[in-house]
């Protein structure tokens, strides 16, 4: 196991942070830890790379205990902390070089991890001259420069726009593809978009572990469409796969599907068909929402 998390709890005073969970990642997988905020997650964070100790049970990554093998688990850990603390007037390349000198990396591997996270265009710049997304990639390849064998990273995505967080996005799926990657947040679409498997903690507890694959084996796929006249049930029970059809508000539906399939398409065909126009329309994953939903309220 790349990561193995027994009974562990951690108390703050009288408050209780984390109450003896347990699970266990395998090498290779990219695992979403997702939970609202408060819910734990970074305090689990803290004690897997050794920044903070539990006040019960056992934590190993790569096999060291995080306890008393600190160092040689850090040394193992690629991390990427929420607030991705970086030297700001510092060149890109000369902050990367820093950190290789740290972990004794020839500059050649620098050279090499600038190119493989995208970071060329923006290498000679001051990190403070970066954008966010830059940033962040900045932070990815300092906690890669070591080649560590597991990566942990905290919010990585959070503050981003729609472009860099596409881009955050890919570089991830591509440097998870040969190490084990616990990726902690509370933003759902990102464990879709990035994780195999789904852990999720509500309140010091481990609600849920589930893969992914198997939550969308049997999915329903939620639309809600707002159309420019308001229209009868029965006109819209024609739409194929529909499950259920509920008249919201007015003109707007929310629509239920019994399939994996993309139906926005279908929903489109539908209006034009009709002579309707779509003034709005949304979809989302109902299985995982309605699972964090039902688990953390």
């Amino acid at each position: 196991m790349s990561i193995e998390v027994k009974n562990i709890t951690k108390l703050f005073g009288l408050q209780k942070a984390l109450n003896a969970i347990s699970f266990t990642i395998n090498k290779g997988e990219i695992v979403g830890f997702l939970g609202p905020n408060g819910a734990g997650k970074s305090t689990l964070i803290k004690i897997l790379t050794g920044y903070i100790n539990a006040s019960e049970g056992v934590a190993l990554v790569n096999g060291f205990n995080v306890n008393t093998d600190t160092i040689q688990t850090q040394k193992s850990i690629g991390y990427l902390p929420e607030n991705n603390p970086l030297y700001l007037e510092m060149y890109v390349k000369e902050y990367l070089q820093f950190n290789a000198a740290i972990h004794k990396i020839s500059k050649i591997e620098v050279d090499k991890m600038i190119v493989k996270v995208g970071l060329t265009p923006e290498a000679h710049k001051k990190i403070n001259q970066l954008s966010k997304g830059y940033r962040q990639r900045v932070g990815l390849a300092a906690a890669l420069l070591h080649n560590p064998e597991v990566l942990i990273l905290d919010e990585p995505t959070t503050g981003l726009d729609p472009n860099q967080l596409i881009e955050i996005r890919n570089l991830i799926k591509e440097v998870g593809k040969d190490k084990t990657v616990l990726f902690s947040t509370h933003i759902m679409q990102e464990v879709e978009a990035i994780c195999d498997r789904v852990i999720l903690i509500n309140k010091g507890e481990i609600v849920a572990d589930k893969n992914l694959i198997e939550l969308k084996k049997n999915q329903e796929q939620v639309i809600e469409v707002e159309f420019d006249f308001k229209i009868e049930k029965q006109f819209i029970s024609t739409i194929p796969h529909l499950k259920l059809a509920n008249n919201n508000h007015d003109t707007s539906w929310v629509l239920t599907f019994d399939t994996t399939k993309d139906m926005r398409s279908v929903v489109f065909d539908f209006a034009h068909d009709n002579g309707l126009k779509i003034l709005n329309l949304t979809t989302k994953n109902k299985n995982l929402e309605s699972l964090f939903t039902e688990l953390t309220t």
